[in-house]
């Protein structure tokens, strides 16, 4: 790349807040109380973000008189749920490749399920007016490749035969240029509901806040420190009180799991992302996208974007960057080296937006686990439920993993404890520095497949034959 389009590039990034756009809003609720007592309850929710939100509300609608309280050990949203682009998607498997490969007896199943539990997310919204800027504009998986556009006709085809792909439509060339300009489109795959775009933070904010209205006690800034059995029920330590439950379930994702068996399911992986300022009208006019799609390209590293309520584009993904060790740590949710790759990224995409400024830039961490999807599971004689790992895909999802974990503290057989995805684990990640080593031998071989269009090599088909094929 010529210097100057280099220099341009960086010089867009001047101006980005090292902070997410989401939670950078003058309407950000002020925090809960800490809790500074003892408290006992029915139900004990460890985790202020999705996974926990959705337990403790759902818990409280299918049981009022359950005495259900929820800790968070900072503010509740400030994590993943506030990081994410805001894709919420149908897909409970990371996408139906993912889901096909791994359970393609319970494929149609779970394809339901999903359905089922996006529209129940879009119902939950309207019922407790969420403001949250949900719009079910669905996504296009877009190709930039010619090998990429020729799989997409070829997966569309595939999944077309097994009455996989109801709502899903291939673009061509043209088709997808009619949806969204950008010189680099070669074709794509149009889910039209399966896909929802919303507002991350201020999702999470309304779950708070429909949770208080139902009737869950909410601390934040109380971390939860330890986890042990007490009496008929368990008892949780926190700072400056202890909390005796009946039950706990927990979500608290990437963070430090208080059942310290299911720590090596996941690993952090940091995702980072900018915001670029609101387009004016002209440079709207300029790439189309009036149909306000989400979209993600085809490639392993890829690039998801989509438009703010405002008419911001978010650009995110490509760089995938694991931290020697697994640890999770606030350094690491900036990375200027990062910014100026997804930089020039967005201008090669949409050249016609020379001279767009990018407002803010950020990254997380992603619980990833090895088979890409979530996982759960009890301990303590059935006492305390988990789920974990939903690997970027738990906007939607973490509300399917709620419902799991209350249906495992009944202890009652249901549609979805039933589900090998639910009854079986992944593989854990191996200790350093094998999980290290690993997984940057995966993410260089990820990028020379994306540059050998597609060939994967022989760690990644060993990888594949694990059931460890890492391909986004």
């Amino acid at each position: 790349m010529a210097p100057s389009a280099m220099n341009q590039w960086t010089r867009s990034l001047s101006d980005a807040q090292p902070v997410p756009y989401w939670l950078d809003d003058p309407g950000r609720p002020r925090p809960e109380p800490a809790l500074t007592t003892s408290e006992t309850c029915d139900l004990l929710v460890v985790g202020g973000g999705y996974s926990g939100l959705w337990t403790a509300l759902i818990a409280k609608e299918r049981e009022p008189q359950r005495d259900v309280v929820l800790v968070e050990g900072r503010e509740v949203g400030w994590a993943a749920s506030g990081r994410n682009g805001g894709f919420c998607a149908a897909s409970l498997t990371h996408g139906l490749p993912n889901g096909l490969a791994r359970w393609p007896d319970e494929i149609h199943r779970l394809q339901e399920l999903g359905d089922r539990n996006l529209d129940a997310i879009e119902a939950a919204v309207a019922r407790h007016s969420l403001d949250c800027d949900f719009e079910r504009t669905g996504e296009i998986d877009v190709a930039t490749e010619p090998y990429q556009a020729r799989e997409l006709r070829e997966w569309h085809e595939e999944t077309s035969r097994r009455g996989l792909a109801e709502g899903v439509e291939f673009l061509d060339a043209d088709a997808v240029q009619e949806q969204v300009n950008s010189p680099t489109f070669q074709a794509g795959l149009w889910d039209r509901r399966g896909v929802a775009m919303l507002h991350p933070a201020k999702l999470a904010w309304g779950l708070k806040r429909a949770c208080r209205e139902l009737g869950v006690r909410v601390y934040e800034n109380t971390p939860a420190l330890t986890l042990k059995p007490y009496g008929a029920g368990m008892a949780v330590r926190t700072p400056y009180g202890r909390i005796r439950a009946r039950q706990v379930a927990l979500g608290t994702n990437i963070f430090p799991n208080l059942v310290r068996r299911v720590r090596s399911y996941t690993v952090p992986v940091y995702d980072y992302a900018l915001m670029t300022e609101p387009l004016t009208a002209g440079q709207l006019d300029s790439i189309g996208w009036k149909n306000r799609q989400g979209l993600g390209d085809s490639a392993n590293q890829f690039h998801y974007f989509r438009l703010s309520a405002d008419n911001r584009i978010l650009w995110g993904g490509y760089d995938a960057i694991y931290p020697y060790g697994g640890r999770v740590r606030a350094e690491y949710d900036d990375r200027p080296e990062t910014y100026a790759k997804l930089a020039g990224h967005f201008f090669t995409c949409f050249p016609q937006l020379e001279g767009v400024r990018f407002s803010h830039a950020w990254g997380g961490a992603v619980d990833t686990c090895s088979r890409f999807s979530a996982f759960f599971g009890t301990a303590h004689q059935g006492k305390v439920a988990y789920a974990a790992g939903y690997t970027g895909l738990g906007v939607g999802a973490t509300r399917f993993g709620a419902e799991v974990m209350l249906d495992l503290l009944s202890g009652e057989r249901t549609e979805r404890t039933e589900l090998e995805m639910v009854r079986k684990k992944p593989l854990p990640f191996p200790p350093e520095p094998f999980a290290w080593t690993g997984i940057a031998l995966t993410k260089w071989s990820l990028a020379r497949a994306d540059a050998q269009g597609g060939r994967r090599n022989l760690w990644l088909r060993t990888m594949d034959r694990l059931g460890l094929g890492f391909d986004s």
